[in-house]
C-alpha cells in the first residue's frame, strides 16, 4: 500500500479523529453503514476493530463483497485561520476489505475487542475543507 494516497494534512485530520462510518452492502444489495472506531497505520491502510467482529453483520457482508467506504467528517471550527468555518470537512475512502483473525485489537479497544480486524486498503481518497490551497483533493492509486 501507498501512505503517501493521504497527504500530511489529511493523515493530522484522520490521527485527530476518533469515530467513522463504514459502509458495505449485504448478500441482497442493501447498503449497510455503521459508525466505528478505527485506526490509520503508517502504511496508509485504516483498521477497524469491535467486539466478536467476525460475528457482524458488516464482516458477512465484507466475506461476500470486499469492496467498502469509509467516511471521517465533522464540521470545521469557527474560527480564525480555519479552512472554510462553520462548513463540513472530512475525507472518504473507497477500497477494498480484508478480513484478519488472531491480530492485536486497536488499543482503544483492548480488553473489550476480539482478535480480529477489518483492514481497509484505500483506492480512492477524497477530501474536502482541509487544506486552504485545496479545499477539495481526490486521490486514486495507479492499478
Amino acid at each position: 500500500m501507498n501512505a503517501m494516497i493521504f497527504t500530511e494534512r489529511e493523515r493530522a485530520y484522520l490521527a485527530g479523529q476518533r469515530l467513522g462510518r463504514m459502509g458495505t452492502v449485504d448478500a441482497n444489495g442493501r447498503p449497510q453503514v455503521r459508525p466505528l472506531g478505527f485506526r490509520l497505520n503508517d502504511d496508509g491502510t485504516i483498521d477497524i476493530g469491535g467486539p466478536d467482529l467476525s460475528k457482524s453483520q458488516k464482516w458477512r457482508n465484507l466475506e461476500r463483497n470486499p469492496e467498502v467506504s469509509f467516511v471521517v467528517d465533522d464540521i470545521t471550527p469557527d474560527e480564525p485561520g480555519a479552512v472554510k468555518p462553520g462548513w463540513g470537512r472530512g475525507v472518504e475512502v473507497r477500497g477494498t476489505a480484508e478480513l484478519l483473525t488472531g491480530v492485536e485489537p486497536p488499543s482503544f479497544g483492548r480488553g473489550f475487542f476480539s482478535d480480529e480486524l477489518i483492514r481497509i486498503h484505500p483506492r480512492v481518497v477524497h477530501a474536502w475543507h482541509l487544506d486552504p490551497d485545496q479545499l477539495t483533493r481526490r486521490a486514486q492509486v495507479s492499478a
